[in-house]
């Protein structure tokens, strides 16, 4: 039925960002290869690093509750129609769910920053320049997720008017909340990503360190800066004045040229000598480059607020999205068991 149809949808977006790829790409692939990149035992704060871990099991609880029970108001929860209450009660079990899901990641981020601070320097590998930026970013936008959702907690359950138009709230508060979290999220999703396929790439070039090691981690640290002030370009449907659609769209363009920085790097390093046609992960990274780089041209072309109007609401921006994420994160997470699996388990893939 279409309710059901709903649900699915709604769990889906939080269930696949918030209990894979950040469990597996952040939290599990994070904890099992800092401490050996960094020459370390272990994380720097191991308590708080297992109850990270048991944050996410009640977390998980109350996602599967809200599908349970019925939580079709779409991933990004957009009032006014989160905050009615014939939405029904899967609406506060999801959030609280996102709130549980955003501790763990918070406590996490805090380890990593703690552990990666302690040993950092300009000769390590661009995973642990990934995983720091990631950290940061995330500490940065998850804060303002937990306030938005927590406003509409209130709003459904204590008489508030945050978002309520009747009460003198703005429903577009919202979108300004989940979008300063939301488009950083995409950026902690495939900053990891970027440091394997880099990581990797160096490998297989037999280098001692990344082509162009610096521009790399500038790149990077480019992209966490100009990824967190672009959240509006996800609004110009909403009434944006001109020069501030300007402004949004301008900066969402230039990010273009960090990423480019990496994709020429990372063509640069498999061009060299020391690469094998015949090796397997190859192919993954190409694959990978390839979907990345799609993903790049539709959201360059989502960037201009006028071809926006066009593609506003349309499969384009689906396709955007999970080229980018589904895609290019999720073939991170392949090339990443494909590399390091003889080493985790101690056998090679045949």
């Amino acid at each position: 039925s279409m309710d059901i149809y709903n649900f699915l949808i709604t769990n889906h977006g939080i269930a696949m960002i918030f209990f894979f790829l950040m469990p597996v790409l952040i939290g599990g692939f994070g904890n099992y290869f800092l401490p050996f990149f960094l020459g370390l035992d272990d994380l720097l704060l191991p308590r708080l690093n297992s109850f990270s871990l048991w944050l996410m099991i009640p977390s998980f609880f109350y996602m599967e509750l809200s599908l349970y029970y019925g939580c079709g108001v779409g991933w990004t929860m957009y009032p006014p129609l989160s905050i009615l209450e014939s939405s029904g009660i899967g609406v506060d079990y999801l959030m609280f769910s996102l709130h549980l899901a955003g501790v763990s990641s918070l406590i996490g981020s805090i380890n990593f920053i703690s552990t990666i601070m302690s040993r950092i320097s300009f000769t390590t590998s661009i995973i642990i320049w990934a995983y720091l930026f990631t950290s940061v970013l995330l500490l940065l936008s998850l804060p303002v997720l937990a306030a938005g959702i927590t406003m509409l907690l209130f709003d459904r359950n204590f008489g508030t008017a945050f978002f309520e138009p009747t009460g003198g709230g703005d429903p577009l508060l919202f979108q300004h909340l989940f979008w300063f979290f939301g488009h950083p999220e995409v950026y902690v999703l495939i900053l990891p990503g970027f440091g394997i396929v880099s990581h990797i790439c160096m490998m297989l070039s037999n280098n001692d360190s990344s082509f162009g090691y610096y521009g790399l981690i500038c790149a990077m640290a480019s992209i966490v800066c100009l990824g967190s002030v672009v959240w509006a370009h996800h609004m110009f449907m909403v009434g944006l004045d001109s020069l501030t659609a300007l402004f949004f769209s301008s900066v969402t363009m230039i990010i273009g040229i960090p990423t480019g920085i990496k994709v020429f790097s990372w063509l640069y390093m498999l061009n060299s000598c020391g690469t094998r046609v015949s090796d397997p992960v190859l192919w993954w990274i190409v694959g990978f480059i390839f979907l990345f780089v799609i993903g790049g041209v539709t959201g360059v072309a989502l960037s201009s607020s006028a071809l926006d109007i066009l593609f506003h609401d349309t499969w384009f921006v689906v396709a955007h999205f999970h080229y980018v994420l589904s895609l290019g994160s999720y073939s991170s997470v392949i090339i990443m068991l494909v590399w390091w699996w003889p080493f985790v388990i101690g056998y090679s893939l045949n």
